[in-house]
């Protein structure tokens, strides 16, 4: 049962990795999109 519960709580970090990433990935590109189109 230990096993199975630590296995769960192990995914459910690497999910939320995995958005928090996506989401700075995101956030980064949309500053890129501003400057573009500042300078233009």
């Amino acid at each position: 049962m230990k096993k199975l519960t630590l296995i769960v709580a192990a995914l459910a970090v690497l999910l939320a990795g995995c958005n928090t990433v996506r989401g700075i990935g995101q956030d980064i590109e949309k500053g890129g999109e501003a400057i573009q189109k500042a300078t233009k």
